[in-house]
């Protein structure tokens, strides 16, 4: 019943696209980044198929790539996968999350004034819209679920971030099958006990993301710790760095590391911490971080 309620919506979003821009040609096209945490979108409009003469007309360009914006990157908002089981569309068919909440994150992109092609044919603007703002929005706790504490703790320094390495393909938990890691607005943390060790209720802070996405490149800098200043600025400059054992979850967005290193997070305050701080990477295959629509 869910999945028909949000294959339902997607029709009525692509059947009103479809209608309104019957004769006048007008796309869209970007890409959505993990690793920046943003959707970068560009609308195209034939301004002869719009009646559009220059350059009387430019203003009425201007204006209809204004307004056709919010309808066509509204499907790729939709489409953005929330955790391992569930995308916008799904939270919007059952009622956690509304088309009014995706018109308002469309609404706060940032722009670039339209431009006319080379050719003069054309008009094209560009946008772009923040995802941190998403996630602060689906995060509803008002305090953190504790971080998971173990009976037997083991001596463990202190970290100032956690960076998980996942950027091959890992076995699949529960099946005989292995799979490359993929991005989410919040996925989760296990052991190989299959002990839940972080998800997006430990956050202390709705203006935390649950992770940072990077690629392999950023563990490699030429500096003495070896991270790129995007991920410093994230897990500090002596972080865990662990090599995730497996992949889990409907899309295999969660990461498996092993027992012995989920205590060496678990173990102490100081580390616990890092959690509830959202000071965590992970480095996945540059190929999943990013894809174009």
């Amino acid at each position: 019943m869910k999945k028909t309620v949000c294959i339902f919506i997607l029709f009525l979003v692509l059947a009103s696209v479809s209608s309104v821009f019957t004769q006048t040609r007008i796309g869209i096209s970007g890409t959505v980044d993990w690793e920046t945490k943003q959707i970068n979108a560009s609308v195209l409009l034939d301004l002869a198929s719009a009646g559009i003469r220059l350059p009387s007309g430019r203003t009425q360009g201007e204006s209809l790539l204004s307004s056709s914006f919010l309808s066509l990157v509204r499907p790729s908002i939709l489409n953005l996968q929330v955790d391992s089981s569930s995308t916008i569309a799904d939270l919007i068919g059952r009622g956690e999350y509304s088309l009014q909440d995706v018109e308002a994150l469309a609404l706060g992109a940032s722009n670039i004034p339209p431009a006319l092609s080379p050719d003069m044919l054309n008009m094209s603007s560009s946008h772009t819209i923040s995802l941190s703002g998403l996630s602060s929005s689906l995060l509803r706790h008002s305090y953190p679920t504790p971080v998971p504490r173990t009976l037997n703790p083991i001596s463990a320094a202190g970290y100032t971030g956690i960076i998980i390495i996942a950027e091959s393909s890992l076995p699949v938990h529960g099946m005989r099958s292995t799979a490359k890691a993929v991005p989410c607005l919040f996925p989760k943390i296990w052991d190989s006990e299959m002990n839940l060790i972080y998800e997006r209720s430990m956050l202390a802070s709705r203006n935390t993301g649950a992770v940072h996405y990077a690629s392999q490149q950023n563990i490699f800098a030429d500096n003495p710790t070896g991270l790129s200043p995007e991920l410093r600025a994230v897990v500090g400059d002596r972080p865990l760095r662990i090599f995730a054992t497996g992949v889990f979850g409907i899309n295999p967005t969660d990461l498996i590391i092993d027992r012995n290193d989920a205590l060496l997070i678990i173990s102490t305050e100081e580390n616990r911490r890092l959690l509830t701080e959202g000071k965590v990477a992970f480095i996945l295959d540059e190929a999943v971080l990013r894809y174009s629509f």
